[in-house]
């Protein structure tokens, strides 16, 4: 090994001072505060199953939510302040939005069971481990699959699906399929038959 070279059996980050730089959540403490007691006791309980009242309690902490949204049990949401959900959307059991940045969820949109919406990272060429921030965007018709990852910057275009268990780390078109880690298109998605939205009478 050359004198130059960086020793492999010592930390290249420092974790000592981390700081999150000029990140702000959005609200003064007080209001994260209460927003987490009333998440933990309530909210994410499994006994408390009723969306409607989830919806509004939401709504009280500044999220923008549409008509007859779904929320299953045991959902986490860091900061409903930057939430934003269109109409007749699912959010299945136990799918956390962490959403350091805004996340704004389209109509008719299904997020299934255990799907993680990470808004946050870090820069690991910088010694700091520097806090990175993406808004995440689920355009009308999308579907993430369960134990799916999408990662913050990303957009998941217009009933384009993400496949269970994949991590998207990049925008996804309009009515393709995605899979993997890291995901990439598998192929496209087939148009319904039958009755679909907005199909006239």
């Amino acid at each position: 090994m050359s004198d130059n070279a960086e020793p492999q059996n010592e930390a290249w980050v420092d974790l000592s001072g981390y700081t999150p730089g000029g990140y702000r959540p959005g609200r003064g403490k007080l209001t994260q505060i209460v927003w987490y007691f009333v998440s933990v006791f309530v909210f994410e309980s499994g006994w408390f199953p009723v969306s409607r009242l989830k919806c509004s309690i939401l709504r009280c902490f500044g999220a923008k939510v549409g008509r007859n949204v779904t929320i299953k049990p045991n959902v986490r949401i860091k900061y409903p302040w930057r939430l934003n959900v269109g109409d007749h959307t699912w959010i299945g059991q136990e799918s956390w939005i962490d959403n350091l940045g805004d996340v704004r969820l389209g109509s008719h949109v299904c997020l299934s069971q255990r799907a993680y919406l990470c808004c946050g990272g870090h820069d690991h060429r910088r010694r700091g481990f520097d806090l990175i921030v993406g808004d995440i965007t689920l355009e009308d018709g999308s579907w993430v699959g369960a134990g799916a990852t999408v990662l913050g910057g990303v957009t998941v275009g217009t009933n384009a699906i993400a496949a269970a268990g994949s991590v998207v780390t990049k925008d996804v078109p309009a009515a393709k399929v995605v899979g993997g880690v890291p995901a990439r298109v598998l192929g496209d998605r087939e148009r319904p038959g039958g009755l679909g939205i907005g199909a006239g009478g």
